[in-house]
């Protein structure tokens, strides 16, 4: 996948456009949309918890990491409901836990093409921006190459000896975990 960084807060601006309350004084632009790690390790610093979602159709799956950004853990799965209530609960996360950023999972095809899931990813990406921003909470948002988390998580859970109805409970915020470790793990290689 090509890293690219598109700054955008809510639905404000289009690709590469800065949201209409512009760039801070280092330069980092407050709720920003990105896809590079790059522009978002420099807008979310060294320290610093981040959350890790896995956003579904029914359910969003929720994990987070310690402040020194080592290790991702799963935190919940929320059943969806309207968007605002959604939004709200997830506001409430990074308020408790004092975040710094989030990582959304962006399922591409196989193929590095994007469908109509990842469509849904980027709509959704925009909307908790502009949540955010109405609720005080502005900060940098990156979507990240999803592709085979759930797989992935599927794996881990059989292994443990999992039972299919937990399984069923706990795959979305597994998932996210993995999502999230994945970043951390570039993000520590970009800090090395």
């Amino acid at each position: 996948m090509t890293e690219r960084s598109t700054k955008t807060a809510g639905t404000a601006g289009t690709a590469g456009t800065p949201s209409p309350g512009g760039p801070d004084a280092t330069g980092s632009v407050p709720g920003a949309v990105h896809t590079d790690v790059i522009a978002f390790a420099k807008d979310i610093g060294t320290m610093g918890r981040l959350l890790g979602l896995d956003p579904g159709t029914k359910t969003i799956g929720v994990a987070a990491c310690d402040p020194t950004r080592r290790i991702a853990t799963s935190v919940e799965t929320i059943r969806r409901k309207k968007f605002a209530d959604d939004g709200a609960r997830l506001a409430a996360l990074a308020r408790e836990r004092s975040a710094v950023g989030c990582v959304i999972g962006l399922p591409l095809n196989m193929d590095g093409s994007e469908g109509p899931r990842a469509q849904s990813a980027r709509a959704f990406a925009r909307n908790l921006s502009a949540h955010f921003a109405r609720v005080n909470l502005a900060m940098p948002l990156l979507l990240w190459d999803e592709r085979l988390s759930t797989a992935e998580a599927e794996r881990a859970l059989i292994a443990t000896d999992t039972s299919r109805r937990r399984r069923a409970q706990v795959i979305d915020q597994q998932a996210a975990a993995i999502i999230l470790q994945a970043v951390l793990d570039r993000l520590y290689y970009l800090d090395g």
